[in-house]
């Protein structure tokens, strides 16, 4: 990629988050991250050029250093920070901006600092193969993957429905979703392939934005960004039945769609239990294996037939699952430590920088995870550690998990793959047909400091209105909200009663 020669023209509208807005190239496998900011800061962009490109570089540095070590190298691609043209960044702008979801658009591309983080397209992985197939790319957001067990815990509700499930009534509740998802995070984290086939399973019925299929870089199947109607079954059966109908000389076959889905999940769990080497063996998780079941999932506990034999422990599913157990106190027991930490700082703000809560994310930060202290000696330093923590597991529950496959050939040599990453086969002798996979971690941003307090505000609401809802009321009561949302919250449920 030549910056003095940058073309928007290059480049297509891939997606966007609440902080940033993605592109990718048209012909390349890479990707551009460029930052966004409120729209009424648009004529006064809200921090410098310095500022934006050490914000860039943390995300860099937060990834590299801290969490790669965590997840491990295989699984973390950090990326490094570029400086655009900005005239450039300006059309690109321009270009992309009808392509965006309307209630994205509160917020605008950063045209003035020129700084970006540049990726690989993970969408569209270089893997070798020998036809032209295009990648099929399934990215996940699988959220918190257990049950909190901290001794903070003041609500028992916590200890027996995840935090997914209790959320999702919170969210149909303030208007965010028509519906509920059936998904629950501990089912696809437990490794018994039933629970897991069953859990994606319902991410493709009800993908929110916790699901997307893309194939060949391009989305083929998600929910658009809030537009429920956009996911058509039908269609993404379409786009997939090329990569099984064909596998195993099954040409002139014919499959169903059941048949054609259940061989789907079935390569994706293959994927996502694989153990793509290292020091983690054939190890499992089995830490809070009794409590590996969310009391809220309509999966049938008696339908499991061996048990739940946890994730293999160099697996993407345990690494990831083991990060996000750095909440060892949950967010009621993480925030008198915030606010001892805050107390120092108001009262000391220099030592922010010492205590490193803006960075820099180094080696000195990672030995700060891992010197904790088991108890809580009153000290500023077993705060300080242990918010560090409960940010690192933060961005742990909300990373994503991508799996590139293609399809493959047992003659293939081993060595293939993506560069600089190892590449796992599966070849099944009938079904469903063998492919070569890739799988990586992605949003890996580190969470802000000041944002604990946000936290536990909406813990308390998703808390309060879960316990409030008639699925979690004796038979026959009625749910109340009383008191749960604003005045101007309320607004958008008022509740119209007509005459029948």
């Amino acid at each position: 990629m030549e910056l003095d020669k940058m073309d928007e023209n290059e480049w297509r509208y891939h997606g966007e988050g609440n902080k940033s807005l993605v592109v990718s190239h048209v012909q390349l496998s890479i990707v551009l991250r460029l930052l966004k900011y409120p729209a009424e800061d648009s004529e006064n962009p809200p921090q410098t050029v310095e500022q934006a490109f050490r914000q860039v570089q943390n995300i860099v540095d937060f990834s590299s250093n801290v969490m790669s070590c965590l997840l491990g190298e295989k699984f973390v691609h950090s990326g490094e920070v570029v400086k655009l043209p900005l005239e450039f960044v300006r059309q690109l702008s321009i270009k992309v901006q009808h392509q965006r979801p309307a209630w994205r658009c509160d917020k605008v591309m950063d045209i003035y600092s020129g700084c970006a983080l540049c990726l690989p397209n993970l969408t569209s992985p270089t893997l070798h193969q020998p036809t032209h197939t295009p990648t099929l790319c399934i990215e996940i957001k699988p959220k918190c993957g257990f049950l909190p067990y901290s001794k903070h815990v003041s609500q028992d509700i916590k200890t027996k429905v995840c935090r997914f499930c209790m959320h999702q009534h919170y969210k149909v509740a303030m208007g965010t979703w028509k519906r509920r998802s059936r998904y629950c995070p501990l089912d696809l984290f437990s490794g018994n392939r039933q629970r897991m086939h069953f859990a994606i399973r319902q991410l493709i019925d009800e993908p929110q934005n916790n699901l997307k299929i893309f194939k060949g870089g391009r989305c083929i199947f998600s929910s658009m960004d809030g537009i429920e109607d956009s996911m058509d079954l039908n269609s993404l059966l379409h786009h997939l039945r090329p990569y099984f109908q064909y596998g195993n000389n099954r040409i002139n076959s014919h499959m169903t769609s059941k048949a054609l889905l259940t061989d789907f999940i079935q390569v994706v769990v293959n994927a996502l239990l694989s153990a793509g080497g290292g020091d983690g063996g054939v190890g499992m998780d089995r830490r809070g294996e009794g409590r590996s079941f969310c009391e809220a999932s309509p999966f049938n506990k008696e339908r499991t037939r061996h048990g739940s034999q946890g994730s293999p422990s160099d697996s993407v599913l345990y690494r990831v699952r083991q990060t996000q157990m750095l909440d060892t106190l949950d967010i009621e027991g993480l925030y008198p430590l915030y606010r001892r930490v805050e107390q120092h700082l108001r009262d000391f703000p220099k030592e922010r920088t010492r205590l490193q809560m803006d960075g820099p994310y180094n080696e000195a930060f990672l030995e700060k995870l891992h010197k904790c202290p088991s108890e809580d000696d009153g000290s500023l330093e077993y705060a300080v550690s242990k918010v560090h923590q409960y940010r690192v597991a933060m961005t742990a529950k909300d990373s994503q998990i991508m799996v590139a496959l293609v399809p493959s050939c047992e003659e293939e040599e081993d060595d293939e793959g993506l560069p600089g990453q190892r590449q796992h086969r599966d070849f099944l002798s009938s079904r469903p047909p063998a492919f070569s996979y890739s799988v990586s971690i992605l949003d890996l941003d580190p969470k802000p400091f000041d944002n604990i307090p946000r936290q536990l505000r909406l813990d308390q609401n998703i808390v309060s209105c879960y316990l409030r809802s008639s699925c979690a009321l004796p038979k026959g009561a009625l749910p109340s909200h009383s008191g749960i949302f604003t005045a101007a919250e309320r607004e958008d449920c008022t509740l119209l009663f007509h005459p029948v």
